[in-house]
């Protein structure tokens, strides 16, 4: 029995330590309310009151599905250029999926019990990993910030568009009071559209930056060897208790 258990502790003890030590670093964020691209909110004040600036955590259902797709880490993978970080040395297209697959496998986005969004990645370098975590986060800002600024940008060309050819309609035809003020409101929409397209109002809320860690968060040495102590002294007790077993029974 103490033999199984200490080959087994010396086996997992030599594929643990050399495993190098990893650093984890978080970001968090909580989502913005949806309601904050919509112009009402903001040239509206009976509406701006109904509505808060945080949204909901069912919104950061579609972030999520985002996270998982490897857009966002080949943009990091290029940011930070990884190939060197990890070691890959053709920097080819095959090589720049291997690093960002990589990175991808170093970070968990996930939705915490709080309703907060939480940007987790291990890296060999304690300095690089809040770095990352940061990175990721930032881009999933921007494409989901684009995305509500989309609907804002179609509307605003629209309108331009409206607004050339009415002032065409004003140009070839007399004085007209009516198509006037058709085109000063058009103008004054365009304004607000274009003041909603210009600040982008953010889809997620930066809480807390990603920072250094002083710790090694994996692997887990201590807990590890632990488990191991244990599992290999029941399994060495039990084949022990088989084998007594099987001399008693009669032959």
């Amino acid at each position: 029995m103490v033999a199984v258990a200490l080959l087994s502790l010396l086996a997992v003890g030599i594929i643990t330590f050399l495993k190098p030590r990893q650093y984890l670093s978080v970001a968090t964020s909580v989502p913005a309310s949806s309601v904050a691209a919509d112009k009402s909110r903001i040239f509206n004040e009976n509406i701006q009151a109904l509505y808060s600036a945080l949204g909901s955590p069912d919104d950061l259902d579609m972030i999520l599905g985002t996270a998982s797709l490897d857009t966002i880490y080949l943009s990091v993978t290029d940011q930070f250029n990884l190939f060197d970080h990890y070691k890959i040395s053709n920097k080819d297209s095959a090589a720049r999926t291997k690093a960002a697959t990589r990175l991808k496998g170093n970070t968990k986005v996930m939705k915490s019990e709080y309703g907060e969004l939480k940007v987790k990645v291990w890296d060999t370098d304690k300095s690089l990993a809040p770095q990352l975590a940061n990175a990721i986060m930032d881009k999933l800002q921007s494409i989901h910030q684009n995305l509500q600024s989309a609907g804002n940008e179609a509307t605003l060309m629209g309108l331009m568009s409206g607004k050339q050819k009415l002032q065409v309609q004003l140009d070839t035809t007399a004085i007209n009071s009516s198509l006037q003020g058709q085109l000063q409101q058009y103008e004054k929409l365009i304004g607000e559209y274009q003041l909603m397209v210009d600040s982008k109002p953010p889809a997620l809320i930066i809480v807390e930056k990603a920072k250094v860690s002083l710790r090694p968060d994996r692997p887990k040495r201590l807990q590890i060897m632990i488990a191991t102590a244990v599992l290999s002294l029941l399994f060495a007790l039990f084949a022990a208790l088989v084998m007594q077993r099987s001399k008693t029974l009669p032959k």
